[in-house]
C-alpha cells in the first residue's frame, strides 16, 4: 500500500510539473508592415486567432510604412528576437537588399530560433539576379534558402484550391480540403531539398506549392504562401492551420490546441 501511494504521489508531481510547463505560454514575435497588404489590421487578427487556439503570447514589431522597404525595428539588430521562441515573418519588403540587414534579419534562425512565414515574406530580401534559380551559396540565395522555397511572383487574386499533403502529419492532422476566397497563387521557381511540402494550390490551370516546412541548418521552419486578403486571414481553417505550423516550428507537438470560435 505505500508503494502504490508512493508511485501515485510521483505520478501526481510529473502531471502538475506537465501541466504547469503546457501554462507557461510560447513568445512570439510577428513582424510586419510594407507593401501591398493590410497589415495594420491583419497583424491583430493573427495576434488574436493565434492567441485563442494556442498557449502564445504575440508581440508586434509593426510598421505602418507602405514601401517595398519598410524601416522595421529589427534592421539592424541581430538580437531583435533575443528572449522569443519563435518569429513569424509577415512583412512585404521586396526592396530591402542590403546584404548585411538580410544577414541580420537570418541571424535568429541561424542560432536557432525557429520560425514561421508568412505570404509576402516569400518575396522580401530579395536581390541580384533572383527571378532564375538561386545556387546553393551565392549572396542572393540566403533567404531563399532559409525560406525553402524560391518565389519570384504571383498570379491573378482569383480562389485557389488547397489540397493537404500529410508529409508533416502534426501540422494537417485534423485539417480538410478547402478553397479560398480571392488569393494571390506564388510560383515556384525551385523547392529546395530540405523543405517538405505540406499543401498544394490550384488556381485554374496553375500549380504550386502553397505550404512546406524547411530544415534551415538545423532549426524548424515552416511558411505558407497563402494570406493576401484579410478574410483569409480572418478565416478560422487558416488560423488553425497557422497555429499548428508554429507549434510544429517550435517543437510544441505536445502543447493543447483550443477550438476557437468561427
Amino acid at each position: 500500500m505505500r508503494l502504490l501511494t508512493f508511485i501515485l504521489t510521483l505520478a501526481g508531481f510529473a502531471a502538475g510539473e506537465l501541466f504547469a510547463a503546457d501554462k507557461k505560454p510560447l513568445r512570439a514575435l510577428l513582424i510586419t508592415g510594407g507593401c501591398c497588404h493590410d497589415y495594420a489590421t491583419q497583424k491583430d487578427l493573427l495576434k488574436q486567432g493565434l492567441e485563442a487556439r494556442i498557449n502564445v503570447v504575440v508581440d508586434h514589431v509593426h510598421s505602418p510604412d507602405k514601401s517595398t522597404k519598410p524601416p522595421l525595428a529589427i534592421f539592424g539588430n541581430p538580437d531583435y528576437a533575443k528572449g522569443y521562441d519563435v518569429v513569424i515573418h509577415d512583412e512585404c519588403a521586396a526592396g530591402q537588399t542590403d546584404p548585411k540587414i538580410i544577414a541580420g534579419v537570418l541571424a535568429p534562425h541561424r542560432n536557432g530560433i525557429p520560425a514561421v512565414n508568412l505570404h509576402c515574406a516569400m518575396h522580401s530580401y530579395r536581390f541580384g539576379d533572383f527571378r532564375k534559380p538561386v545556387k546553393p551559396g551565392a549572396a542572393n540565395a540566403k533567404w531563399y534558402e532559409y525560406i525553402g522555397l524560391q518565389s519570384t511572383g504571383h498570379g491573378p487574386k482569383k480562389p485557389i484550391a488547397i489540397a493537404f499533403e500529410h508529409n508533416v502529419p502534426f501540422i494537417t492532422k485534423g485539417i480538410k480540403d478547402w478553397t479560398t476566397g480571392n488569393e494571390e497563387l506564388y510560383n515556384n521557381v525551385q523547392v529546395f531539398p530540405t523543405s517538405k511540402v505540406v499543401a498544394r494550390g490550384t488556381q485554374g490551370k496553375s500549380k504550386a506549392v502553397v505550404a512546406w516546412t524547411n530544415d534551415y541548418k538545423g532549426t524548424r521552419v515552416f511558411s505558407t504562401s497563402i494570406g493576401h486578403n484579410n478574410f483569409t486571414v480572418a478565416d478560422s481553417r487558416y488560423l488553425d492551420f497557422v497555429a499548428r505550423g508554429l507549434l510544429w516550428a517550435a517543437k510544441r507537438e505536445d502543447a493543447r490546441i483550443k477550438k476557437a470560435e468561427k
